[in-house]
């Protein structure tokens, strides 16, 4: 085994504030290759662990860094909640970030001289020197900017079946400057957010008003805006609701500020989840973490369906009842309303669009068809503008 290869190996031997990333495929596969003998067998793991680079691009340094810069330990978590850590700890992860430097560093030339064989016949990829230790510390220092764990490289989650908090890979990429009218309401939201991540009162919003409106790419492209300043979005499905008080407490303590996404939120009056979004909204301790705030949309003001005969049921406190289900919107800190367009924002967003998207028509023509194709969808809507432009593309 050539020099550079052994000795890199045998420091990662004694990896422990970081032991997780010795357990991710990169690293598995260079321990499979440095147990591997020497001839077929070691040039096959020798594919495997290029292979896995590949996955990631071409660059061992990016991905080394990726992998320890993500990872959940004690060292960072610590840090993130202010508590002190032990010199052992500090001593550590300074020797281990120490060593991740010179794994990122290794070439293809160190491969070749432990093997035996010649550089160009084997499989390249990139590396370079980097100072994983200075790295690391800077990143450390702007923590509730870049976080850790899984929600260092991903601006939107959601709940798995199963309970996981997972990224949502194909997560959408609306941006702000992308919509057209609706500025007031849009504002609102932005600075009930931008107040949430300095650290200001910030509220609970719901968005409620006609479909098509952009509710729901509102919320993502404002959670998008503010990635860079630390905010990440968890979506939740309705049915979910009861796990909001597991949410909360996962990330709790959680250098970053989330919002807690519900999209087109409505209830019967006797869903078991409506008394859990109340508890959260009402800011109860086990379903609030301080860190979260809740954004939710509905086509509905009043979030509770009900039905005439519900207004003259048999309930003793029939008033008290009536109220208590009609008030789960009046919870919400901030409510915006999103209405259906007139005819002149609905054209005006047509021309909007048109004109961003290269759309060759006259004004007139525009305005007559985009009319005709409202008619035809039965409403006006910003979703219909859209969809217009679409059918001419």
């Amino acid at each position: 085994m050539s020099l550079a290869v052994k000795t890199t190996y045998e420091n990662l031997a004694l990896t422990s504030v970081f032991n997780g990333v010795m357990q991710t495929p990169l690293f598995r596969a260079f321990d499979t290759y440095c147990q591997a003998e020497n001839g077929a067998p070691k040039r096959r793991a020798y594919a495997a662990f290029v292979a896995e680079i590949y996955q990631h691009g071409d660059s061992l340094t990016e991905l080394s860094e990726k992998l320890v810069f993500e990872n959940e330990n004690v060292y960072v978590k610590a840090v993130a909640q202010n508590k002190k850590i032990s010199a052992a700890i500090l001593s550590a992860a300074k020797r281990e970030l120490a060593v991740f430097s010179e794994f990122a560093a290794l070439t293809v030339s160190d491969f070749a001289a432990d093997m035996g064989v010649s550089e160009s016949d084997l499989p390249a990829f990139s590396s370079k020197k980097k100072d994983f230790v200075g790295a690391y510390q800077k990143r450390l220092r702007s923590i509730g900017k870049y976080g850790y764990g899984i929600f260092s490289a991903h601006g939107m989650f959601r709940l798995s079946d199963d309970r996981e908090i997972e990224p949502i890979i194909s997560a959408d990429k609306t941006t702000l400057a992308s919509f057209v009218g609706y500025e007031k309401e849009r504002e609102r939201v932005i600075a009930n957010t931008r107040a949430f991540v300095e650290n200001r009162p910030a509220a609970n919003t719901l968005l409620c008003g006609d479909a098509g409106a952009g509710k729901s790419s509102t919320v993502k492209a404002v959670a998008n805006a503010f990635f860079d300043e630390g905010v990440r979005l968890i979506e939740l499905r309705k049915d979910q609701l009861h796990y909001l008080p597991y949410v909360m407490g996962k990330i709790s303590g959680n250098p970053l500020k989330f919002i807690i996404f519900i999209d087109d939120l409505s209830f019967r009056k006797s869903d078991d989840d409506f008394s859990m979004l109340k508890a959260a909204l009402e800011g109860s301790a086990s379903a609030k973490a301080d860190n979260a705030v809740i954004y939710a949309t509905s086509n509905r003001r009043h979030i509770i369906k009900e039905s005439f005969s519900d207004r003259d049921g048999d309930d003793v406190h029939r008033n008290d009842t009536l109220q208590e289900t009609l008030s789960l919107s009046e919870r919400f800190g901030l409510v915006v309303l999103f209405s259906k367009p007139n005819k002149a924002l609905y054209l005006e967003i047509v021309r909007e669009l048109a004109a961003r998207r290269g759309v060759q028509m006259s004004g007139e023509e525009l305005d007559l068809q985009a009319e005709a194709f409202a008619l035809k969808k039965g409403s006006r809507s910003a979703r219909c503008a859209e969809q217009f432009i679409d059918s001419l593309l």
